[in-house]
């Protein structure tokens, strides 16, 4: 992949391909970047590696220490909070937004989309995928879908913490059936409940970060200035 499209593939790809490697923990927050190791595997040079660190480096997954090394970013729980108050803010704003005739396509495609979450099973990411699908489908019914890819680009810590708190619980059914209870708020003409039923669901994350800090408190972080120590980090065993 990483050699099959020239420039292209040396730029864009490479930075894309590491910010989705850190939002899904296959780089655990905290672990060790190694340029050359990364280049290596993923068949490039250290050039783009280097510059999609800087690129990640400012969105903040990403810290770099002069003379020591780069790491990925621990999960920044004021970070998540600031990400979480734009989603919230945005979803709900949204709701208000709902025509009194809803587009039957979309409803089905959501429709459709909870069934395929029952069926994901243990499958986290999965289950990721269809849960961003799920909201921002519910941004098209309000004719807003455009709105989700500035979202979807301000969360990354918070998409780290919803994957944490995924795997800290022994099915993604409970967030399903949240989803469902939406969805039938929405269908019935309810957007208050559908309001307060969205607001509760987006909230779960803070009881699954401080569940998550009191088991794996190296996870997150305490002192951004602190200057990490070179070890292994594992995010779950």
């Amino acid at each position: 992949m990483a050699q099959s499209n020239g420039r292209r593939t040396s730029r864009r790809d490479i930075y894309l391909r590491l910010r989705q490697l850190v939002l899904t923990l296959e780089l655990a927050p905290g672990a060790a970047l190694s340029e050359n190791e990364l280049a290596a595997s993923l068949g490039v040079s250290r050039t783009p590696v280097r510059e999609s660190l800087i690129l990640l480096a400012q969105e903040g997954l990403v810290q770099v220490f002069p003379k020591i090394g780069s790491f990925v970013s621990r999960v920044d729980a004021a970070q998540v909070a600031d990400a979480q108050f734009l989603r919230e803010a945005v979803e709900l704003a949204s709701l208000e937004d709902l025509p009194e005739r809803l587009d039957p396509e979309i409803v089905e495609e959501l429709r459709d989309n909870l069934e395929r979450q029952r069926r994901a099973g243990p499958d986290r990411e999965e289950f990721f995928a269809l849960d961003e699908l799920f909201h921002r489908d519910l941004m098209r019914l309000s004719g807003h879908g455009n709105s989700w890819a500035a979202v979807a680009a301000a969360k990354g810590h918070l998409d780290r913490a919803r994957r944490l708190g995924l795997h800290g619980h022994e099915s993604p059914a409970v967030f399903a059936d949240q989803h469902h209870e939406i969805l039938a708020a929405i269908t019935d003409g309810d957007t208050p409940g559908a309001r307060a039923r969205m607001r509760d669901h987006l909230r779960a994350v803070f009881n699954d970060i401080e569940r998550i800090r009191a088991r794996s408190p190296e996870l997150f972080a305490s002192d951004p200035a602190t200057v990490p120590v070179r070890r292994s980090v594992v995010v779950w065993e």
